[in-house]
C-alpha cells in the first residue's frame, strides 16, 4: 500500500490553496491561501481578483458544508470590500452563512492575517443549483 496523495486541482493550484482547515455543517467554511508575488501589482499588493475569489471559495464551501454535495453553489451577487493590503504569504478565508433558503441564501465572508487583521470582507446571494442539473449542462454544451 502506498501513501498517495491526489493531485490538486488546477483551480486550487492557481489560487494558493493551503488547506481546507474546517466545513462545518452549520454552514462555515475555513480556508489557508497562500498569497504569491505573481499575484501581486504594484507595491506587492495582492490583486483584487484574488481577494474575490479566495472569499467567495469560502462561503461556496460553506454552502456545500451545509447543504450538502448534491449542490452547486452559484453567486448571483458578490459584494467585496477592501480594509487592508493583502501580501505575499498566507491568509484565511472564512465563509458562513447568514440566511438560509430553499434555492438562495445569504452568505457573508472575511479575509484575514495570520494574526487576525481583517482585509476584506464580502456578502453574496448564492442559488443553491441541483449539482446534478449543473453537470449535464456542462456536459451538453460541450457536445
Amino acid at each position: 500500500m502506498s501513501d498517495h496523495t491526489p493531485p490538486i486541482h488546477p483551480l486550487y493550484e492557481t489560487m494558493g490553496l493551503v488547506r481546507i482547515v474546517d466545513l462545518d455543517p452549520a454552514g462555515k467554511a475555513t480556508i489557508e491561501y497562500e498569497a504569491k508575488p505573481g499575484m501581486c501589482h504594484s507595491g506587492g499588493v495582492v490583486q483584487g481578483g484574488f481577494i474575490s475569489g479566495w472569499i467567495d471559495a469560502a462561503m461556496a464551501h460553506a454552502a456545500i458544508a451545509k447543504n450538502g454535495e448534491g449542490i452547486t453553489p452559484m453567486s448571483l451577487e458578490l459584494k467585496v470590500s477592501f480594509f487592508a493590503p493583502a501580501r505575499p504569504g498566507l491568509v484565511i478565508a472564512e465563509g458562513w452563512v447568514e440566511r438560509h433558503g430553499k434555492r438562495t441564501s445569504f452568505y457573508e465572508g472575511h479575509l484575514k492575517s495570520p494574526d487576525g487583521t481583517i482585509l476584506a470582507k464580502a456578502t453574496s446571494t448564492i442559488l443553491l443549483a441541483d449539482r446534478s442539473r449543473v453537470e449535464k449542462s456542462a456536459r451538453d454544451a460541450q457536445s
